[in-house]
């Protein structure tokens, strides 16, 4: 055994389950490719002052998950926590709003870090898909982007996922609410922690976790009875375009998120097959945002969808992703003449497109052929001394058991033809 091992709350992505990770990531992007949303990557980490201001200080990512560190030269830097700020100084650092077509859609995919207690579905080291549209104001952007998220999912094969949905007001009807709700749990009888969260974004208490709080707010002020007449035509609108659309969502009024910089649109995906950790997915409106950063007023959307998260789910679906082998000719050289020459045709094989693997090591044939197996290719390749000499290699279908001769100059063009 090795020395080492990857560090608590982390993991390893290898084979085969790796290659499902891979099918969950691009089927999550293909949507928003389809879409208008460009590619976009940021550091694995940022200026610490990006995240206290854009996420919030008050929040746990920052004030309890966030690993930060002060580097040599005296920066004070932070692993990117989530993905949104990051990409909003991104987008504002190259003046992309500026190019005269907005929305700027992006989407990014990547891994995130928060110092969290590991359990099943929560890691210090993380993966998800991300999409954000940066600049514009309109129902159709958040439906939009909701849409995608639902047609992700449902191109994997999940269906027992939910939609929560709910509007948190703006700059002009959420600092009414905020006195309102503040006065309430004023009121309750709540840990020292949890009063300070009171003073500082009282919203953040509604999504406190623990029964003992959440008996206590039976009766708290809804923020639906406080929304601006704006408010709720918009929000009201974002429901009309998915039920158009056949996109089933439930009302939760309870739903805040965890980050400071949401408004307005709130939504989150989630899975009952998940136990405590039943968040898939989620996301909303973070018009301000950009202000805070120092950037000018660009109203945007944005959602991030959780990898690890995502396979568990089909794990609790029992949903199995078709993944293609990743081997689709194994070749198999019997003597040094035949290792040169099946080398150079695995070579061209490759570079027609045809994923192929070769026996190294000069084993036997008996052990090259489990190899083989094991590798899941549909054809093996086998030549020995007395098919160089005739001109030829034995092409086997590893379904059928059918072994056939086939002329070496032919070769390519044959495989090639046979896999389709």
């Amino acid at each position: 055994m090795s020395t080492f091992q990857a560090p608590k709350g982390t993991y390893d992505l290898i084979p085969p389950v790796s290659a499902t990770f891979l099918a969950v990531r691009e089927a999550i992007a293909a949507p928003l490719k389809n879409s208008g949303y460009g590619y976009v990557e940021t550091p694995g980490f940022e200026n610490v002052e990006l995240f206290a201001r854009g996420v919030g200080e008050s929040t746990d990512i920052v004030s309890k998950e966030m690993y930060a560190f002060e580097t040599k030269g005296g920066d004070k830097l932070a692993l990117r926590p989530e993905g949104t700020a990051s990409v909003l100084r991104a987008a504002l650092e190259a003046n992309l709003h500026k190019a005269g077509n907005l929305p700027v859609k992006l989407w990014y995919s990547g891994s995130y870090y928060r110092y969290e207690r590991p359990q099943k579905g929560r890691y210090r080291h993380f993966s998800q898909v991300g999409a954000e549209a940066i600049g514009v104001e309109d129902p159709a952007l958040d439906a939009e982007l909701i849409i995608l998220a639902d047609q992700a999912y449902r191109s994997l094969g999940l269906r027992n996922f939910r939609i929560l949905l709910n509007s948190l007001g703006d700059k002009e009807c959420r600092p009414v609410y905020r006195e309102a709700l503040q006065g309430f749990l004023r009121g309750l009888d709540l840990d020292e922690e949890t009063r300070r969260r009171i003073e500082i974004n009282p919203l953040r208490v509604l999504d406190d976790k623990r029964a003992d709080v959440q008996k206590q707010l039976v009766g708290a002020p809804m923020l639906r009875d406080y929304l601006c007449d704006a408010c709720k035509a918009y929000h009201e609108e974002v429901r009309e375009l998915l039920t158009v659309q056949g996109v089933a969502f439930e009302d939760d009024e309870k739903l805040v998120r965890g980050l400071d910089y949401y408004t307005r649109t709130t939504f989150e995906f989630v899975h009952d097959g998940l136990g405590a950790q039943s968040a898939v997915g989620g996301g909303g409106r973070y018009d301000g945002l950009s202000e805070m950063l120092g950037g000018p007023a660009l109203p945007s959307v944005g959602w991030a969808l959780g990898v690890d998260r995502t396979v568990l789910a089909l794990a609790a679906e029992g949903v199995e992703l078709d993944i293609p082998p990743a081997t689709s000719v194994y070749a198999i050289p019997l003597g040094e003449e035949a290792r040169r020459k099946l080398f150079g045709v695995v070579t061209e094989l490759r570079a027609a497109g045809v994923a192929t693997d070769f026996a190294f090591g000069g084993r036997g044939l008996k052990g090259a052929m489990k190899s083989a197996n094991r590798s899941g290719a549909r054809y093996t390749l086998v030549a020995g001394e007395r098919d160089l000499e005739e001109g030829v290699a034995q092409l086997k279908d590893m379904e059928s058991g059918e072994q056939t001769a086939i002329a070496l100059d032919t070769l390519v063009a044959e495989v090639t033809r046979r896999l389709g």
